[in-house]
């Protein structure tokens, strides 16, 4: 342990000077973190909760040989401001027009995993002339039932001392058991760069404040709204999700009629890494041909 960083522990500058890989801007007062690679029709890559844009690491290279992609930190996670802020769809829809409009892009593909799948049906409901085409990665937004852990995780007092343990165990297990479904995938160079920005002081805060809100789940209506916009739309899930299972993939796919779903054998809640050759593969596809 005698490298071990505390988690919650690192000044957010010192931190994003040393790690940031992208660019920094501000949006509305909030320092915001990302990348951009590649030319040609914009597409925007949303994380998802308990990640950030190294959601994508395995993905960029592929879709920046055609496009232009861009790869934001969502207020609260990687290398973006860790103010406390009315964390919930409607700040991150704000977050992400800002951006936007920041960047002159008026209109974009929206790729959202997760949580950012989210954001991105959020957004389309909200700004439907802005979104090209959106694609939605194990997705939640369709009402269901906590699990146990999910639940754990809500409660007072105990997250915080399970997340302020001096080790890598709980991350690790939960990475192993809810995201990721080849666990050789997790090795220790890749557990470092995507865990690294809950490292930084106010994350443990952010991300329980999110949790605690109980928000994820709750886009019946948006879903449904989503179905009457003339948006092209694929649905990509990991057969053996154990966030949100594949039944919620099947109900989105039967609300927005004329999507398009695919499900990637071995493949669980991070999708576009367990399988990055398929996802990206039918990403391209998707975007080059709808």
């Amino acid at each position: 342990m005698g490298n071990f960083v505390p988690w919650n522990s690192q000044d957010l500058d010192t931190w994003a000077g040393k790690y940031g890989r992208g660019k920094f801007i501000e949006l509305d007062g909030h320092k915001t973190h990302y990348v951009e690679q590649g030319s040609g029709d914009p597409v925007i890559l949303i994380h998802g909760f308990n990640y950030d844009l190294e959601t994508w690491m395995t993905n960029m290279d592929a879709l920046a040989a055609n496009n232009k992609v861009y790869a934001l930190d969502l207020w609260g996670f990687g290398f973006s401001t860790r103010e406390p802020l009315d964390y919930g769809y409607d700040l991150y829809v704000d977050q992400l027009r800002l951006f936007m409009d920041y960047l002159d892009i008026p209109q974009a593909s929206l790729i959202g995993h997760s949580m950012g799948g989210g954001i991105a049906i959020s957004f389309s409901v909200n700004y439907p002339q802005r979104v090209a085409r959106t694609v939605l990665l194990d997705a939640v937004g369709i009402p269901r039932k906590i699990p146990l852990r999910g639940r754990l995780f809500m409660l007072p007092i105990v997250p915080e001392l399970l997340l302020g343990l001096k080790t890598n165990a709980v991350r690790q297990m939960n990475l192993r058991d809810f995201w990721i479904h080849n666990p050789e995938l997790i090795t220790e160079e890749y557990f470092a760069k995507v865990s690294r920005f809950q490292q930084i002081k106010g994350t443990t805060e952010s991300m329980l404040t999110i949790l605690r809100k109980d928000f994820f789940n709750t886009l019946d209506n948006e879903i449904q709204a989503l179905a009457e916009l003339n948006i092209p739309t694929l649905i990509i899930w990991g057969r053996w999700d154990q966030s949100v299972p594949l039944d919620s993939g099947h109900k989105m796919h039967q609300i927005l009629k004329g999507s398009r779903l695919e499900i990637l054998e071995e493949a669980g809640h991070l999708a576009n890494f367990d399988q990055s050759d398929q996802f990206n593969a039918l990403v391209l596809d998707f975007l080059e041909n709808n």
